[in-house]
């Protein structure tokens, strides 16, 4: 059996007297799809910058692409891709100004950078416009071009934070058969979302209530688990 790209054990996270994370344990495979759930403030951010080797647990284990993000942060980062709910490519640079300047981030050569940046781009449909300024395009091609960014260096494993937030249901479904193209690469993909419907996409889903992990199963388990004819009923179920 191959060893989970992230093994989270007793997580702890506190802040003066407030636990924001309260001995989370859970582990994700190679190339899942593993939603994070919960409302603002259950403690989902707090995780994730964890485990993305920006903040140290309190206490307990957390490893990352076989890395102790506590004792190895920058070995982490090296290894993993992020995107944020708000956008983070700069406005002022071209769509190809913004890959090249991503790929020097990561250490990608000249020749490397150029054959994932065009074949990203052709994938898109984005190649022909690769010297637009990217404040011209829209909000929906934005989100696309940053989680594209986010792969440039294929990483073992890529954090988006609500990266549909605020685009059209048609660019949502596109951005999600991203994400499983990504995933059927062996791309491990870790991803917090407030759209109920959007965990019925993932391999398995966990739902975060005051910093502890209510529930984990796939999206049909958690269904027959708690009668639910949906995510967002299972959903609400675990937070009233």
């Amino acid at each position: 059996m191959n060893q989970p790209v992230i093994e989270v054990k007793n997580l702890v996270k506190r802040f003066g007297h407030f636990t924001a994370n309260d001995h989370l344990t859970f582990s994700v495979e190679k190339g899942e799809i593993f939603g994070f759930l919960g409302a603002n403030g259950a403690g989902k951010t707090t995780a994730m910058r964890i485990l993305c080797g920006l903040s140290s647990p309190t206490e307990g284990e957390a490893m990352v692409a076989g890395f102790n993000v506590k004792e190895q942060p920058e070995e982490v980062k090296r290894r993993i891709g992020y995107m944020s709910q708000k956008f983070s490519l700069f406005e002022d640079l071209t769509i190809w100004e913004n890959m090249r300047f991503y790929s020097a981030i990561y250490g990608l050569s000249a020749k490397v950078f150029k054959e994932r940046a065009t074949r990203l781009l052709r994938d898109l449909t984005l190649y022909e416009e690769r010297n637009r300024l990217v404040s011209t395009i829209s909000l929906g091609w934005k989100q696309k071009l940053a989680f594209s960014v986010a792969i440039l260096h294929e990483p073992s494993i890529v954090f988006l934070d609500e990266p549909t937030g605020g685009v059209d249901p048609i660019t949502r479904r596109q951005f999600w058969e991203m994400i499983y193209e990504a995933s059927s690469r062996g791309i491990t993909v870790f991803v917090t979302t407030h759209y109920m419907d959007e965990a019925e996409y993932c391999h398995r889903v966990s739902i975060m209530v005051d910093g502890r992990i209510d529930a984990l199963d796939t999206p049909g388990g958690l269904k027959k688990q708690f009668n639910a004819a949906n995510m967002n009923d299972v959903f609400l179920a675990l937070t009233r």
